[in-house]
């Protein structure tokens, strides 16, 4: 029922409206901002990824995920929230190996499975859109010391917005594919508060970059955020 009345479920169902997802060609690269081809791919997990055991936070269509069980030779877990965009991963990549896509929640798969991961990593995810304070806490145990957590999130600066030390969510909008927007809750802290919150969930921050996109205006649009498990 929860992500029935997602608007990620909504947003999921118009976008398949149009037919089923057909198979798609591995991506070349990992994308972690909002301008394909800007920044970093998949070495912010790693130098070598090869047999590594990788977990995605809101896998979405499965493009990252294919191109690190593919170009990377990991062993990918893709959990999305929403089960029409598991299905629609499944339908672009599900052929492929080493590749996993799973329906539910971030919360409840973290503390359902007692799996180790090699990295944790969100792009636009889960991480944001669940509280911090649960959601980091729940990653904690999945990883052994000196693992990798990386993840990007919406920067809290875009659009000239101010940056904000509370805690308590922003309001923010899901835009559908026919331009509907819908209202969601959003975590969006400053590095300095991403720090605070990694460190009391037993992380260390290791590094943080903004990133712009020139199409938006000048402000940031995309905080990538890497630590590793104390």
């Amino acid at each position: 029922m929860l992500a029935q009345a997602s608007p990620w479920h909504a947003h999921a169902l118009q976008r398949t409206a149009a037919g089923l997802a057909e198979p798609l060609a591995v991506p070349a690269r990992m994308e972690w901002t909002t301008r394909p081809g800007q920044g970093p791919g998949a070495d912010v997990l790693g130098p070598d990824l090869r047999g590594k055991h990788l977990l995605e936070l809101g896998c979405g269509p499965g493009h990252n995920a294919a191109h690190l069980a593919t170009r990377q030779g990991a062993h990918v877990t893709g959990v999305d929230l929403v089960g029409p965009q598991v299905r629609r991963a499944r339908s672009h990549y599900g052929r492929l190996n080493n590749l996993t896509f799973v329906a539910g929640d971030a919360l409840h798969h973290l503390h359902a499975s007692d799996e180790q991961f090699d990295a944790v990593y969100s792009v636009f995810g889960a991480i944001g859109l669940v509280a911090p304070e649960l959601l980091l806490a729940a990653i904690a145990p999945r990883l052994t010391p000196g693992r990798v957590l990386a993840f990007s999130v919406p920067h809290p600066q875009r659009g000239g917005r101010s940056s904000s030390g509370d805690d308590p969510p922003r309001r923010d909008y899901v835009t559908l594919p026919d331009r509907t927007q819908l209202p969601i809750a959003r975590w969006e802290y400053s590095t300095q508060r991403w720090d605070k919150h990694l460190n009391h969930a037993g992380f260390r921050l290791t590094s943080a970059q903004e990133f712009h996109d020139p199409r938006t205006g000048h402000w940031p649009t995309t905080l990538l955020i890497r630590a590793r498990k104390l």
